[in-house]
């Protein structure tokens, strides 16, 4: 099956093409070009990154797709994001990146030389054997979707080779050495690389050696991730402005989700994940993404939410905020449990650490402010061991993950290398400890149940600790009370 969709992708309402428009139609375009100086954000980092996945794979061909489309309804496709591990190799991460592939090519028994395979910008004109692309093809064409780069533009932005995306069926179908796919990510790729004879690899090693390539952030990166942060800061400002309103609204929480989300595309490629706006009870559902329900003045908002920059990185902050502006005194009392449980992770922090140490801080917290209130019948430290774990029943989840292109980033990565490696500087991750007190729980007393609190903050990795990011928001209740009241006017 060849890699590059061919046929023209039209829709069953279209209009019929008449051989003298379609005359008229590759006639009298003027030239149009890219800036002969532009190039993708992080360009110098590009060889770097480069060299380091090649000496992983010493003469080993390497595959590294963007993705396909995906369909949403009949003839229109999803919002497409290329592959985090493309983008990094990249620097590409727009839209029009859909069915490309990055192939790192041996050059020897070390070294490799990157190749972009690419579909280049619609030509115009019969001339051409697409030639009517540009303005019939709905999926790919440039008046539907917009203008790619040529080859030779694509080259410059890129510092890389580039080929026509055709030429890659050509490559994979000769002879070939030894291969390895970032499988999973394009089908067509992976039934390309299936062939029988193929010498390909799909053991999931390239996808770990790439993830754990991302752990450690340069200071572009960060610099990156900094400025995700601040937009999503300026989104749950955006949020708290817009309560009034939301309040009033029979779907409150859709409309908290569209503030938020407004700011994300105004600023950035979007939000990094779907927005949690979770009023009363419904903070208790860890991935509430309904977001369908009204808000109730007397509960509290959890909002959890984050901006992805034009580059992709990631952003991914939680608060939980008094829709009346003021705690009352149970949720006064379960918000500054959870507060500090998150200051014992982040006090956790250093180079050297433990990645699962500021889990274990956070969750010694949890379960001895648990076990105060009466909630857990066991003595902490019980709850602690291996083989126990009661206290999860009211937190369940871990308290953090790495932060990066995605935002659950370097998912691939080893366990030795993450879950159970040690933090370096220039590593970022979040620490989001949360109590989840389910309206239905019998163990609780009642006017605990209902509860869902989680706080959840930013940070980088530093020589002698770690610098929380997204300081600019508030995390203590009363801190929270003043700067709501502020924004409320």
């Amino acid at each position: 099956m060849p890699l590059r969709q061919t046929g023209l992708n039209t829709g069953s309402h279209d209009l019929p093409v008449s051989p003298a428009l379609d005359a008229f139609m590759g006639t009298r375009w003027a030239a149009t070009h890219l800036p002969a100086d532009q190039r993708v954000p992080g360009h110098d980092r590009l060889p770097g990154r480069h060299a380091r996945l090649s000496a992983a794979f010493p003469g080993e061909r390497l595959i590294v797709p963007a993705g396909r489309l995906k369909v949403r309804c009949n003839d229109l496709d999803h919002r497409f994001r290329p592959h985090s591990a493309y983008a990094w190799l990249t620097g590409l991460t727009g839209e029009d990146q859909a069915d490309h592939v990055l192939v790192l090519e041996p050059t020897g028994p070390h070294g490799h030389e990157p190749v972009l395979y690419l579909r280049p910008r619609s030509p115009r004109g019969r001339q051409h054997a697409n030639g009517t692309e540009f303005y019939r093809d709905r999926r790919y064409g440039e008046f539907w979707v917009g203008r790619r780069p040529d080859l030779a533009e694509a080259a410059a932005l890129t510092g890389l080779r580039t080929e026509h995306l055709d030429d890659l069926d050509k490559l994979l179908a000769g002879p070939q050495p030894p291969t390895r796919v970032l499988a999973g990510t394009d089908p067509l790729v992976d039934e390309c690389t299936g062939r029988p004879g193929a010498h390909t690899t799909r053991d999931g090693e390239l996808g770990a050696v790439l993830a754990e390539l991302r752990l450690v952030k340069d200071t572009w990166e960060i610099g990156q991730l900094q400025l995700a942060v601040d937009h999503t800061v300026t989104g749950f400002q955006d949020v708290v402005r817009a309560l009034p309103t939301a309040l009033r609204h029979p779907r409150g929480e859709r409309w908290i989700e569209g503030i938020f989300d407004l700011r994300a595309r105004a600023e950035g490629n979007g939000t990094s994940y779907t927005t949690i706006a979770a009023s009363g009870a419904h903070a208790c559902v860890l991935h509430w993404i309904r977001n369908d329900g009204a808000l109730d003045p007397n509960s509290l908002l959890l909002l959890d939410a984050g901006v992805e920059t034009d580059t992709l990185y990631a952003a991914d902050i939680t608060r939980t905020l008094p829709l009346s502006g003021t705690f009352t005194p149970v949720q006064r009392q379960a918000y500054d449990l959870v507060l500090a449980a998150q200051s014992a992770g982040i006090a956790a922090l250093r180079p050297g650490a433990r990645f699962r140490d500021f889990h274990h801080a956070a969750m010694r917290v949890i379960a001895e402010g648990l076990a105060d209130w009466g909630v857990l019948r066991i003595p902490a430290e019980q709850s602690l061991t291996e083989d126990n774990g009661l206290h999860r029943r009211y937190t369940l989840c871990g308290s953090g993950h790495m932060l990066g292109l995605d935002y659950h980033d370097c998912a691939r990565a080893r366990a030795d290398r993450y879950l159970d490696g040690t933090l370096e500087a220039g590593m970022v991750l979040t620490v989001e400890p949360g109590l989840y007190l389910q309206p239905d729980d019998e163990t609780l007393p009642l006017e605990l149940r209902g509860l869902g609190i989680r706080i959840e903050d930013d940070l980088v990795i530093t020589p002698d600790g770690a610098h929380l990011m997204s300081h600019a928001l508030p995390r203590t209740a009363p801190a929270i009370e003043s700067w709501m009241a502020d924004l409320l006017g």
